[in-house]
């Protein structure tokens, strides 16, 4: 915890807020690519410069914690590290303590202790009886996933008992997104609600985006789909960048879309597609 804090005021962000993970690593002078490798998470290497690779084949919030994870490599100086895809969970039962600790640096610095407490005040939820779809918005908001929030809730911030740690759990992403559009989807939702405080969200093509009621889209990066009681919902339909705003009230976003399972330097992920492709 300790450590994501200094990583955070190194580069400029505060104790409260999201980040963008590469955007972060950029700063550090740490490139980040995306590999089209099916049997791997991540990798951190150093030779002269310091390197992530990225498998683009995992789900787009999980690639974001692999990546804070494997600078947590990086930071605490533990050299060439490759972290496998590993299916089977009787393998995650050896103790790794360098796993536990990237692991724990990757959780604080994604999801920081004021940030989370902060989210649920914003929008006037009580933790202690936190709806499925209430964590899946805070998960949406940090940009991690609504697994990997409750169990950082639950064993790091102490926010949430085991019990309702467990219920929570019960209750699969693709059941809240069936109870928030009205039909079953399997394609990713991101909710981006009126207490968005950052002015960026990051999304991959064929990505679902459920924004405040009014919002428009400034060109057809995301095309908008249909009103539901809960907002507007987009489809993210190209790479690129994009302005979204509410015109009753000052709530804007850029929308950063990167291609689906993009591969190559992070930097580029929002590049659009040439016209003739």
């Amino acid at each position: 915890m300790c450590k994501s804090i200094d990583v955070r005021r190194q580069t400029g962000f505060d104790l409260i807020s999201p980040l963008c993970i590469y955007g972060l690593c950029d700063q550090l002078n740490i490139k980040v690519r995306f590999v089209d490798i099916s049997s791997m998470e991540g990798m951190y290497y150093k030779e002269e410069k310091p390197l992530i690779f990225l498998s683009a084949l995992r789900p787009f919030p999980r690639r974001a914690f692999t990546c804070a994870h494997e600078l947590g490599h990086h930071i605490f100086g533990h050299g060439l590290r490759v972290d496998e895809l590993i299916e089977d969970s009787e393998k995650y039962k050896d103790f790794n303590p360098d796993e536990f600790l990237v692991n724990s640096f990757a959780g604080f610095l994604l999801m920081p202790t004021l940030g989370v407490r902060k989210a649920f005040v914003d929008r006037g939820w009580n933790v202690a009886c936190a709806t499925p779809i209430q964590i899946f918005t805070i998960a949406c908001y940090f940009g991690v996933g609504y697994e990997t929030l409750i169990k950082h809730m639950t064993y790091a911030l102490k926010m949430l008992d085991r019990t309702q740690a467990f219920s929570l759990l019960k209750v699969k992403p693709k059941d809240i997104r069936q109870k928030i559009l009205g039909y079953p989807s399997s394609e990713p939702l991101i909710i981006a609600d009126q207490h968005w405080s950052i002015p960026t969200i990051d999304a991959e093509v064929g990505s679902q985006l459920l924004l405040p009621n009014t919002a428009e889209a400034a060109n057809e990066t995301i095309t908008f789909q249909e009103d539901i009681p809960n907002g507007c919902l987009f489809r993210a339909t190209r790479p690129g960048i994009v302005r979204v705003y509410c015109r009753d009230t000052k709530w804007a976003v850029f929308v950063r879309v990167c291609r689906h399972q993009f591969v190559g330097l992070s930097q580029y992920r929002h590049l659009e597609e040439p016209e003739d492709e």
